[in-house]
């Protein structure tokens, strides 16, 4: 099956938090890839039930780290500052990868030696049925930045990264306890194609109770990454008019949310926080 495919090493992180009933089944379909030529580092984010007994049975199959509970971006980045591969792929501890996903992946950055990041297509399930994605959560290929803005259209099991990738846009922001990943793929996504392989990888689980994008206030987190990716200077100027209207947009439905719950001088910020970006966005149109 791999005949012909050059074989670099892939680091594959999987961050965990109190998953242990989740972690074995994410962890085993690592270890059934097709692809052979894998480290698996699995950063255990300070967990207190019993994923320490689970990981410790298996050996030199994986390297475990161990953290103080920090959050996802901070396990996510513990890993890759360990990892020695040429490409990074992450895992979510709920989700599952299908056993070609390496090796469709791989056979990818063989084929087109100048990109930078792919991802595969995915299969949802939730709550143990398999659901379609709407329509606005289509995956798309190439320069994907001003459909990226309105929701995240990279899921993190599902992305492969040449590792000199994160030296030019940096890693997971860890003053992000949610929407860390939206805010990494804008920046990928303002300056680099992300390429779709249009077959599934993974199989991505939802419904179970801890799932960060039930966090409540996301919207606030993602108004963060937008102001962040304003602030920037690495937007063209049709980037930077894109990104102010959906900012601009979700300001005005977080601040409504703050109206209804009586907090006024919250509202007033949101409300308030588009116009400190008035100018770029005139200048660009």
């Amino acid at each position: 099956m791999n005949q012909g495919l050059h074989l670099p090493r892939v680091s594959v992180i999987i961050p965990t938090y109190n998953r242990s009933r989740m972690l074995k089944e994410a962890i085993d379909s690592v270890l059934s890839q097709d692809y052979p030529h894998f480290e698996l580092v699995v950063v255990d984010d300070g967990s207190t039930d019993a994923t320490a007994e689970l990981l410790q049975a298996y050996g030199q199959d994986l390297v475990v780290i161990r953290q103080p509970n920090r959050g996802v971006s901070a396990a996510r980045n513990a890993g890759i500052a360990a990892a020695s591969g040429r490409y990074i792929a992450f895992l979510d501890s709920d989700d599952l990868w299908l056993p070609q996903k390496l090796t469709r992946q791989v056979r990818f950055f063989n084929q087109y030696p100048d990109a930078l990041v792919c991802q595969t297509e995915e299969i949802w399930m939730r709550n143990g049925r398999r659901v379609n994605p709407g329509l606005r959560h289509r995956k798309l290929s190439g320069m994907i930045f001003e459909p990226s803005l309105h929701l995240c259209l990279i899921s993190p099991s599902a992305v492969m990264i040449r590792r000199s990738l994160f030296r030019a846009v940096g890693r997971f922001d860890e003053n992000l306890p949610a929407c860390e990943d939206y805010d990494l793929w804008l920046r990928v996504g303002s300056r680099h194609p992300v390429y779709l392989i249009p077959e599934a990888g993974i199989i991505k689980r939802g419904g179970h109770p801890d799932q960060l994008s039930k966090t409540p206030g996301l919207d606030k987190y993602r108004i963060r990454s937008l102001v962040k990716i304003l602030e920037s200077n690495l937007l063209s100027r049709e980037q930077t008019a894109a990104a102010v209207i959906v900012l601009r947009k979700k300001c005005a439905i977080y601040a409504g949310g703050c109206l209804q719950r009586g907090r006024k001088e919250e509202a007033r910020y949101y409300e308030r926080l588009p116009d400190r970006f008035v100018i770029q966005s005139s200048e660009s149109i």
